[in-house]
């Protein structure tokens, strides 16, 4: 018998013990990144400015006419302020959880593209503090529906945040889009791998829905958007390598602490092990389908005229003629 040199054994399937404290470290760690990267509101400013003066010259700065669609309509504004403040932070953790019940496969990969492209976006917060266009001079043309419309819900004059909590967020991080860029990340694994219509929908409408309400709310640029999908697009790139790495430092502690290491059973019955070529194991009793055999050949035997053979005629497990095994001993 051979043994293989190495067998394949995957990786243990995630746990949700050590999935809720991996994703509320991530997110906790960019919630204090968005505070810790303030920035100058003047540089904050600038930096709007320039992004509006390049989508007027490029004649893209939609977030103009759809700001005084929802201003002028409550029936559309409203529920736009709803949305904004509140599917960001639902929808994102209903997809992970979908994919972690009843797409185990695609789940990893999943998570570790939102979780890069989230740190990508929070470089992009600390190297460019941006304005949104709700912050900027009423002169530029711009109306604050979430402050318009406060007294419909939970949130005050200061973004999507709850009454008195204005000072928990930042405001001046509107570059990239991290709504647009989460909603493109729910709206494409929605499409690949949702199997109802209403579901592949769901994947084409949501990230349009949203790109709609952060521009009319006032609180995204339309190069905003842009930049989230961008973002998107470099963490899907990312994922692959950095699980990679992943893979490797946890090899490596699991080799330092053994204690620790999470293990699992091979998936290959032989553990490992294979037979050569014609090779039976000991003692192995002949199949059904080799009897079946046997007995068709020795019945061709007879009507031939021929004696029968040796491997055809001697039951299974009988010795040969030249076995000088004791007859008792087998």
């Amino acid at each position: 018998m051979q043994h293989a040199s190495t067998a394949y054994v995957p990786r243990p399937r995630p746990r949700w013990w050590t999935e809720l404290p991996l994703l509320a470290l991530v997110y906790g760690a960019y919630s204090a990144g968005r505070l810790v990267a303030r920035g100058d509101v003047s540089t904050a400013v600038d930096h709007g400015l320039r992004i509006l003066h390049l989508e007027k010259t490029l004649h893209i700065n939609f977030e103009h006419p759809l700001n005084r669609l929802l201003t002028a309509h409550p029936s559309i504004g409203i529920p736009s302020d709803f949305a904004y403040a509140s599917l960001h932070y639902l929808v994102t953790p209903a997809v992970l959880i979908w994919l972690f019940r009843r797409r185990q496969a695609l789940y990893r990969r999943a998570r570790t593209w939102l979780m890069t492209s989230t740190l990508l976006g929070l470089i992009g917060f600390t190297l460019m503090p941006t304005c949104p266009p709700r912050l900027l001079h009423a002169t530029h043309g711009f109306v604050d529906t979430m402050a318009q419309f406060s007294s419909y819900g939970w949130w005050g004059t200061e973004a999507s945040a709850p009454r008195g909590m204005g000072g928990m967020t930042n405001q001046y991080a509107a570059m990239p889009s991290l709504h647009v860029g989460w909603a493109l990340w729910c709206g494409i694994l929605l499409w690949r791998h949702g199997r109802h219509p209403l579901v592949r929908a769901a994947g084409i409408a949501y990230p349009l829905v949203t790109t709609f309400v952060v521009m009319g709310t006032a609180n995204h640029y339309f190069l905003d958007a842009v930049a989230g999908a961008a973002v998107m697009g470099v963490g899907a790139l990312l994922a692959g390598p950095v699980m990679r790495v992943a893979d490797r430092v946890g090899d490596r502690l699991a080799a330092r602490f053994p204690r620790f290491a999470r293990t699992t059973k091979s998936p290959i019955v032989s553990a490992g092990c294979k037979t050569s070529a014609g090779e039976r194991i000991p003692v192995q009793r002949t199949t059904s389908a080799d009897s079946t055999d046997a007995a068709a050949s020795a019945d061709a035997d007879a009507s031939a005229g021929r004696a029968p053979r040796a491997d055809a005629a001697a039951p299974a497990g009988a010795g040969t003629a030249g076995d000088d095994t004791p007859a008792a001993a087998r």
